[in-house]
């Protein structure tokens, strides 16, 4: 199964996840400051930036286009709890 490592620039650790890994899940563990309210019913609020390796990112689903979108993010955002890793190298860093 391929793999992919994660940058989070904020806090200065990278991690080796299993691709279809969601960098929400990531985020989660070692604690970096990409926060979210999605269990609170507020969409949108996990909005990251991809500092490099998009292309290392499966492609945005319809709803998080519109969430994005609706939230007037840039061409290098991503919402954490959508983004999926596919493998290789992978920098993120909060909003």
């Amino acid at each position: 199964m391929p793999k992919a490592n994660v940058t989070f620039e904020d806090i200065g650790i990278t991690v080796t996840v299993p691709a279809g890994t969601r960098l929400i899940e990531v985020s989660e563990k070692v604690g970096a400051g990409i926060t979210y309210s999605c269990r609170e019913g507020e969409c949108g609020t996990c909005i990251m930036k991809i500092v490099s390796g998009m292309e290392n990112l499966a492609q945005r689903s319809v709803l998080e286009d519109k969430v994005l979108q609706e939230n007037m993010a840039g061409r290098n955002n991503r919402l954490a709890c959508q983004a999926q890793v596919l493998g290789g190298e992978i920098v993120v860093r909060p909003g």
